[in-house]
């Protein structure tokens, strides 16, 4: 049997966190760089036309706290919050509109939901402004300026207690008088909060018939109800959407990580951001078509390792990904569902899709409630590793293991993935993540089918190593928590 570890945090009034909080589709190249600050400056934005102050903005102040501050600009943090105060939504924006709205700010003129028009500051030597570091000064963005005239403001060295990825949004009016201020978090995932919205855990949350709050709950459970991990989760999940909404939102999910795998495999060329990373899948997915073709040996992992890469190439450019449950991590879970069906044979395909991803939100669940997904926060083994965890528990489901193997095949593939540093090279979600991505996959499928040469039982459970990743995210430097000021990111020579 396992031994289980009280975690940290009281968990009863836990707020239900859906599949589709962790699986939402938004564009790269980072769930809380990018995607999160989209979100924050939308909801700005919102807040001053709800509010009846839109008309009377004339300018607007952005500061980035922290981890955004220090790897913001290659996280194409700056483009996201203009889209976002811009008007535009993560679920439907492109890469072209928030290249147009960049452009456009660079020359001084922003649409404050799209139909208000002020002048922006700018830093006479850069248009997306200046850096304030406080503490020992850190290299600035390419280009940052030294004066105080700018709408954007870089803090890589002002840390929030809350999250270390932190935003301040303000407007004024033509007098330079204040009308609205809000501070943000991105927490990691694409999820949001703002300061002051603190309501108590689980305000707000609709009820489920199936609450849990740690794998030894969530096993319990299903073995007094006489259900599946899927089953349990699609109930959760139905009582919050209703049946055939849910099933039309899992179709949608999984449809829209098949389009990003096939994207992938397609484009040519370089990565944007300076470091010419070249695009490597489409030339992978052709040489793999050809060894399928000649029969001469199981190209069924290297595919694995393309799918992943094609994910993680159409993040880095920026293009359309579903969070799973981050961009840096967002291919490791399309990869090994798509493995799956190549490998497993499966009546309904339909239903193999959403029940691995039920499976694997369940997961999901449980590590973004008691430890943390986010790579400033815990490092990229709260990226990859929650990601390698939730995807080797449902391809262990499609393999046709019990909830016991299941739970074993997650903690498999995080506990070993304890201790796994953020440092992107340049601030780029390119080297070495992509590559990470893949090597994540694999970690997932061999987790799962260790997982499936034993009962269940085993020593270390779930929620131990949770509790773990948890406490060595607490325990690890800054540096290797999404800054780019160690680890690979000092190491490798930009050229």
């Amino acid at each position: 049997m396992s031994i289980p570890i009280a975690v940290a945090t009281p968990l009863a009034e836990r707020a239900f966190i859906s599949a589709l909080d962790l699986f939402k589709v938004g564009i790269g190249p980072s769930s809380s760089h990018t995607v999160g600050p989209l979100r924050a400056a939308r909801a700005f934005v919102d807040g001053l036309d709800r509010d009846g102050l839109l008309e009377r903005v004339a300018s607007v102040e952005c500061i980035l706290f922290g981890s955004l501050g220090s790897t913001g600009v290659g996280h194409g943090t700056p483009g996201a919050v203009l889209a976002g105060l811009a008007g535009y939504a993560v679920e439907t924006v492109t890469r072209d509109d928030v290249e147009r709205v960049t452009a456009e700010a660079e020359s001084g003129m922003l649409r404050l939901a799209g139909r208000h028009p002020i002048t922006l500051r700018t830093a006479p030597s850069s248009p997306l402004g200046q850096v304030r570091a406080t503490g020992t000064v850190i290299p600035a963005p390419a280009g940052a300026g030294d004066t105080v005239d700018s709408w954007l403001i870089f803090a890589p060295r002002e840390v929030k207690p809350r999250h270390p990825n932190a935003l301040t949004l303000s407007a004024r009016d033509a007098a330079g008088a204040l009308l609205a201020e809000s501070t943000y978090y991105s927490v990691g995932g694409g999820f949001v909060e703002r300061e002051g919205d603190d309501d108590g855990p689980g305000a707000g949350s609709t009820p489920v018939p199936y609450p849990f709050d740690t794998a030894v709950e969530l096993l319990r459970l299903c073995r007094a109800n006489a259900l599946s991990i899927a089953e349990l989760a699609r109930a959760n999940e139905a009582a919050v959407r209703g049946e055939a909404a849910t099933s039309d939102a899992f179709a949608a999910i999984a449809q829209a990580m098949d389009d990003c795998i096939d994207a992938g495999l397609s484009a040519t060329g370089t990565l944007p951001g300076g470091l010419n990373v070249p695009r490597r899948a489409a030339g992978m997915a052709e040489r793999l078509r050809g060894l399928d073709a000649a029969g001469e040996r199981d190209c069924s992992l290297e595919w694995l390792q393309a799918y992943a890469i094609a994910v993680n190439e159409e993040n880095a450019a920026g293009g359309r990904v579903v969070t799973a449950p981050t961009n840096g991590a967002a291919g490791i879970i399309p990869a090994v569902l798509r493995h799956a069906l190549d490998v497993i044979p499966v009546p309904d395909r339909a239903r193999a899709r959403e029940e691995f991803l039920l499976v694997a939100a369940a997961i999901g669940s449980l590590i973004k409630a008691n430890a943390s997904i986010s790579g400033a926060e815990a490092g990229c083994q709260g990226e990859v590793g929650s990601a390698a965890s939730m995807a080797a528990a449902g391809f262990a489901h499609l393999l046709g293991a019990s909830n016991e193997q299941i739970e074993n095949a997650a903690e498999i593939a995080m506990e070993h993935s304890l201790g796994l540093t953020c440092d992107p090279v340049a601030g780029l979600v390119q080297l070495p993540c992509i590559e990470r991505n893949a090597i994540g996959a694999g970690k997932a499928v061999a987790a799962a089918r260790l997982a499936m040469h034993g009962d269940g039982t085993h020593l270390i459970s779930f929620d131990t190593v949770v509790e773990t990743m948890r406490q060595t995210g607490d325990d690890m430097s800054r540096k290797y928590k999404e800054t780019s000021e160690g680890g690979l990111a000092v190491n490798v020579v930009e050229c």
